[in-house]
């Protein structure tokens, strides 16, 4: 999971401030990795690293990043390599110059890797996805054969990329004395929005993975990127948008409502923070359906995410809700760190009871969801040492049973609590007294309630349904080959990066 933003100005002003106001906002989606190319008269300045976007950029980096358009990238940790070599966004100099940065996952980026070495010959660099993604890109912008391009001909290359490319992807690119181009896979598993803003020069634009990057800079949100849709941004400011997937099925992601965006973003005419209010509704409905008798006194999330589901929940079964656990923002997301004692012990870290809500109480603890199921074992048996008398548990999300392709970087299906368990196996091994899951079809309709042009969402890391349709088994046990603990210690041991699964994301 990325954080992408690409912005064109009409006016003088160079845009590196703002591309980086932006990407300060979409830190949620990615904290491993930052960087902005921008271009001024055909020249493009870059800077990324390692690091969280304040770290990053320096004033004597900004100082060097020149031109009214340009693009930006905050990677999330993966299970592929942590190189600063494949930090984003990339930048091929043949056809054109281009610079691209992409949010998502090509699942058939092996295959891509050999046609663009054998039949495209085309040279990679790293083992990142996105690499391919921009490559091959590139490879159908000079198959135009044109010495000058306009926006029909980025039309039609990205019409070949759909064809070639399988996975969830949304990317943004910057093509030298053209514009800023951006588009959505077929099936618009990742996000994106694209935002105007009026001024006196003209109107200046934003393409971001989530709204909640334009409001601060002044644009208003003008629509989402369809499935399969493109947008040519030139950098005089003329705005065009087409459809270049030929079967489109709008099919987006649902773990994005359920945990990664932000509450303050709108994502496909969805509002985030509203479809999080219904998962709380829905799982307080099942509360007392299947537990009427239920004898819980106390409702706390689990911060951050949770927040507002836990909220509703409390509301609508009439019992207290607190603030039971204080949270260190410095910590980083516990599922994807590696190896098992580093995740108990971040955890610890991360979160630190409030004794006297706890204390002599059954509490009943919401979360987003349960992936390891590490993070939920810690807490509630942080729950019991502070005093609590019966610890319950509930997740706005079903069981996490299936790998995430598209994205997010989910561990091996082998090391998911929910694979392979039942609810209530699952409940012995986070020692809770009782757990109650969200049910699929609630979730659905808590999401979709927000758009009825959507009648269909993504929901693979629960019910193992692909939207592409095209996972096979086989790749799947390449994912767990590549994820689980044992191959990333035995890689760190050896000083080997890990490759090959997920390192554009």
């Amino acid at each position: 999971m990325c954080g992408i933003v690409g912005i064109v100005s009409v006016s003088d002003n160079p845009v590196n401030q703002e591309i980086y106001d932006a990407l300060t906002v979409l830190q949620h989606r990615g904290q491993d990795a930052a960087g902005i190319v921008t271009c001024e008269k055909g020249r493009f300045y870059q800077r990324k690293d390692n690091g969280m976007v304040k770290d990053v950029f320096r004033t004597r980096h900004m100082r060097d990043l020149h031109g009214n358009m340009g693009i930006g990238h905050v990677r999330y940790p993966t299970a592929g390599s942590s190189s600063s070599a494949e930090a984003q966004p990339f930048y091929v100099n043949s056809p054109y110059g281009i610079a691209m940065g992409h949010n998502g996952n090509l699942t058939n980026a092996e295959q891509l890797s050999n046609e663009l070495y054998r039949q495209d010959l085309r040279h990679l660099n790293t083992n990142s996805d996105s690499e391919v993604l921009l490559n091959v890109f590139a490879h159908e912008l000079m198959a135009q054969k044109k010495l000058q391009i306009d926006h029909n001909d980025v039309f039609n290359a990205i019409r070949q990329v759909h064809k070639r490319a399988r996975g969830g992807y949304a990317a943004v690119g910057v093509i030298a004395n053209i514009g800023v181009v951006a588009f959505r896979d077929p099936y618009g598993l990742r996000p994106a929005v694209v935002g105007k803003r009026v001024t006196e020069s003209g109107t200046d634009y934003i393409v971001a993975s989530e709204s909640v990057a334009l409001s601060g800079l002044g644009f208003e949100l003008e629509k989402d990127l369809e499935p399969g849709e493109a947008v040519v941004i030139t950098e005089d400011g003329k705005i065009f948008f087409q459809q270049c997937a030929e079967n489109p099925q709008y099919s987006p992601c649902i773990f994005e409502f359920v945990y990664f965006a932000r509450p303050d973003s709108m994502i496909d005419d969805i509002s985030v923070y509203k479809s999080r209010l219904r998962m709380g509704e829905k799982l307080a409905d099942k509360i007392l359906r299947d537990w009427p008798d239920h004898d819980i006194d106390v409702v706390m999330p689990i911060p951050d995410t949770s927040r507002t589901s836990a909220l509703e929940l409390a509301k609508k079964l009439e019992i207290p809700y607190r603030e039971g656990l204080m949270k260190n923002r410095y910590i980083g997301r516990t599922f994807i760190m590696p190896g098992q004692q580093q995740r108990k012990k971040s955890v610890r870290q991360k979160l630190n009871p409030i004794e006297l809500e706890f204390e002599g109480k059954n509490v009943l603890l919401v979360d987003d969801s349960i992936v390891r199921g590490t993070t939920s074992g810690e807490i509630v048996d942080m729950a019991r040492q502070a005093g609590a008398n019966k610890v319950y548990f509930a997740s706005a999300a079903p069981p996490v049973r299936y790998p995430y392709v598209y994205g997010i970087d989910m561990p091996s299906p082998s090391e998911l609590v929910a694979n392979g368990r039942t609810v209530e196996e699952v409940a012995e091994y986070i020692g809770a007294d009782k757990l109650i899951y969200q049910d699929l079809d609630d979730l659905v309709e808590a999401v979709s309630a927000g758009n009825d042009r959507i009648n269909k969402f993504d929901t693979s890391c629960f019910s193992g349904i692909y939207a592409t349709g095209d996972i096979t088994p086989e790749y799947l046990a390449s994912i767990d080959d590549a994820r689980n603990d044992d191959a990333q210690t035995s890689k760190q041991a050896s000083g080997q990066e890990p490759v090959g699964i997920h390192n554009g994301n």
